[in-house]
C-alpha cells in the first residue's frame, strides 16, 4: 500500500499530519511573528488540493468549533459579565456599533468590486479571523443545496482574507498609535490601578520612618490612595506577625511590602526607607510557599468566603495564574490550577497545602461531567431558531451555542457541587486542539476547490480584504479612543482578532492591558459577527 492510499484510508493519520506540520511551520519565526497555529488552515488547504480523495468527517468540523468555542465562553464569562456592571452598556454598545459599521463597509466594497455574495462573507469572516461565522455560513449553504461554486467562492474569500486580517490589524495599531501619539508607559500609569495584571510585582523590606504612617490602621491608610499593595510580615516590638487591616505602624517597625514596582515606589515615600530583607529571614515562626489549588471545594470562591485568618495564622499574598502574577485580594476569584503563595506559620502549612490540595495532577484534569453537560446545553441552545422578521431566522449554530452558553456558566463559576470553569492550562489545550481540528477540517475538504478556484478575480478579493481589514482597525481605534473613551491599550485587545495580533499588542503595550480589551470583545465579537454573516448570505442572495 502507497503513502497515498495509507492516508486516504486513515482519516486520524491525515488529521494529525496536518495538524502537526502545520504547527511546526507556523512555529517558525519571521521577525519576531508567527502564524502559530492558523497555519494548520494553509497546510490543510495544501494537502486537499494534492489529492480530492484526502477528507476529513464532518463530526471533526463540529467537536473542533464546539469544544474551542465553549472553553472561550468559560475564560471570557466573568470579565464578559464584570464589564458591563462596571461600564454598564458601554462596551457593549461600542463593540455593536462598530460591527454594524465594518458589516456596512464591507458590503459597500461587495457593491464596489462585484464579487458574488458567498465571497463577500468569506472576506468578511477572514478578515475578523472570525473562523466560527465561516462555518456558520459554510453550514448553512450544505443544508440548503448550493452549488459546489457557491462553497468553493466561500472558502477561496476566507482563505485569502484571514492572513489579510492579521496583517491589517496590525497596520491599524501602528498607523492609530503615531497619529494619536500615544505613550504606553503615562497610560499603563493611570490604568494600573483598574487592570491590575502585572509581572513586574516586586517585594520590598521597609522601616517605617515616617509619622504619617504611624497610629493609623492599615485599612484607613490605604483609603484614598490609589496603590495596588499588599502587606505581608511586619516586625514590631520584637515579635514577628501579619498585617491585617486593624495592624497600626510605629515608628521602628518593619514591614515586608508587595506590589507592582510603580506603586511600591510610590508607597516607599509615605511609610519610610527601604532596609535588607534578611531581617525577615530564618525566622522559626513564619515561612512562604507556593501551593497548587486543586480543591475543586475552593474553585469559584473569593478569597475573603475562605476566611483563612480566623481558620489559620496565614495570609495570601499573591496568585500566579497562567503567565500571570496578581495580588491577592479579598474579592479575587480562585481557579483550579492557581499557585498561591501563602505566608504562614511553619507548623501550619503542611495544613494548608492539604486544604488548597498542591496537587498539580488533580488542578489540570478535566471534569467530564461538567464540561460534557455543559457543552450539552450549548449545542441545544445553537439548534434553537430565532426568527428575524417575516419568516426568516437563523440559529447559532453548533459555533454560537457553545460560546453563549460557555459565557453564561463561566460567570456563574459554580452552581452549587457543579464546578464549571476549567483549570488554566486545561482550557489552554482544549482552545487549541479544537481551533486545530476546526482549521485543518476546513483546510482539507476544501483545498482542491480552493486551487481551482484561483483566478484573476482573486486580485479583487484581496484588494477588498485588504480594504476592509486596515480600515476596520482604523474605525474601531477611533470611535474608541475618541468617542467613548476607551484606553487605547484597552482597544489595541478589541482589535487583536487573532493570537497572533493579540501578542503583538501585548508586545508594543508593554503591559497585559490588552488581555482585558480581547477577552471582553472576544465573545461579543464571534457571536454578532456570525449572525451577521449568516444574515449577509440570506439576505444578499
Amino acid at each position: 500500500m502507497s503513502l497515498t492510499q495509507l492516508i486516504e484510508n486513515n482519516e486520524v493519520l491525515l488529521l494529525f499530519m496536518v495538524i502537526s506540520v502545520g504547527v511546526l511551520i507556523g512555529s517558525i519565526n519571521f521577525r519576531g511573528k508567527s502564524l502559530g497555529v492558523s497555519m494548520v488552515l494553509f497546510v490543510g488547504i495544501l494537502f486537499g488540493s494534492l489529492n480530492a480523495d484526502f477528507k476529513v468527517s464532518e463530526i471533526i468540523l463540529i467537536l473542533g468549533i464546539s469544544i474551542f468555542l465553549y472553553s472561550v465562553g468559560l475564560n471570557s464569562g466573568p470579565i464578559f459579565f464584570q464589564s458591563y456592571k462596571k461600564n454598564g452598556m458601554r462596551d457593549i454598545l461600542f463593540a455593536l456599533s462598530t460591527i454594524v459599521l465594518i458589516s456596512l463597509l464591507a458590503v459597500s466594497l461587495w457593491c464596489i468590486f462585484g464579487f458574488d455574495v458567498a465571497s463577500l462573507t468569506g472576506i468578511y469572516a477572514g478578515t475578523s479571523n472570525n473562523t466560527p461565522a465561516f462555518a456558520a455560513v459554510l453550514e448553512y449553504l450544505q443544508s440548503t443545496e448550493n452549488t459546489t461554486q457557491e462553497m468553493s467562492n466561500l472558502v477561496v474569500a476566507y482563505t485569502l482574507a484571514y492572513p489579510i486580517g492579521i496583517v491589517g490589524s496590525m497596520a491599524g495599531i501602528i498607523i492609530m498609535q503615531r497619529l494619536l501619539r500615544i505613550d504606553f508607559k503615562e497610560e499603563y500609569k493611570k490604568l494600573r490601578s483598574q487592570f491590575p495584571l502585572d509581572n513586574n510585582l516586586t517585594s520590598v523590606a521597609l522601616e517605617i520612618t515616617k509619622d504619617s504612617a504611624t497610629n493609623t490602621p492599615v485599612r484607613d491608610f490605604l483609603h484614598g490612595r490609589d496603590w495596588n499593595l499588599k502587606f505581608g510580615r511586619v516586625w514590631q516590638e520584637g515579635k514577628l506577625s501579619l498585617v491585617n487591616w486593624d495592624t497600626t505602624f510605629a515608628l521602628g517597625d518593619k514591614v515586608m511590602l508587595l506590589g507592582s514596582e510603580e506603586d511600591v515606589k510610590e508607597a516607599i515615600k509615605d511609610l519610610g526607607q527601604k532596609i535588607p530583607k534578611n531581617v525577615f529571614y530564618n525566622q522559626e515562626e513564619f515561612d512562604s510557599r507556593r501551593i497548587f489549588v486543586s480543591n475543586p471545594n475552593l474553585a469559584g470562591r473569593t478569597l475573603a468566603s475562605l476566611d483563612l485568618p480566623k481558620k489559620y495564622n496565614a495570609l495570601i499574598t499573591r496568585i500566579r495564574r497562567g503567565d500571570n502574577d496578581m495580588l491577592a485580594h479579598g474579592d479575587t476569584v480562585l481557579e483550579l490550577g492557581d499557585r498561591v503563595r501563602v505566608v504562614a506559620a511553619r507548623n501550619e502549612l503542611k495544613e494548608l497545602s492539604a486544604y488548597f490540595g498542591d496537587s498539580y495532577h488533580q488542578s489540570s484534569q478535566l471534569n467530564l461531567v461538567s464540561f460534557g453537560f455543559g457543552l450539552v446545553l450549548g449545542l441545544l441552545l445553537g439548534t434553537v431558531d430565532i426568527p428575524i422578521w417575516s419568516g426568516l431566522s437563523i440559529h447559532l449554530g453548533f459555533a454560537g451555542g457553545p460560546l453563549v452558553m460557555g459565557l453564561i456558566l463561566g460567570a456563574l463559576k459554580r452552581t452549587g457541587p457543579i464546578l464549571w470553569t476549567l483549570p488554566y492550562s486545561t482550557s489552554v489545550v482544549i482552545q487549541q486542539l479544537g481551533l486545530m481540528f476546526l482549521l485543518a477540517y476546513i483546510g482539507v475538504n476544501n483545498g482542491v476547490l480552493f486551487i481551482q478556484s484561483l483566478s484573476l478575480e482573486s486580485v479583487k478579493l484581496v484588494a477588498a480584504a485588504t480594504l476592509l481589514s486596515i480600515s476596520s482597525s482604523l474605525i474601531i481605534i477611533a470611535i474608541g479612543y475618541k468617542i467613548a473613551k476607551i484606553p487605547f491599550s484597552l482597544l489595541m485587545g478589541m482589535v487583536s482578532n487573532q493570537p497572533a495580533v493579540f501578542e503583538f499588542a501585548n508586545e508594543r503595550s508593554g503591559s497585559k492591558i490588552p488581555q482585558m480589551g480581547y477577552a471582553l470583545i472576544l465573545p461579543i465579537a464571534l457571536i454578532i459577527q456570525l449572525i451577521i454573516a449568516q444574515l449577509m448570505y440570506m439576505l444578499l442572495v
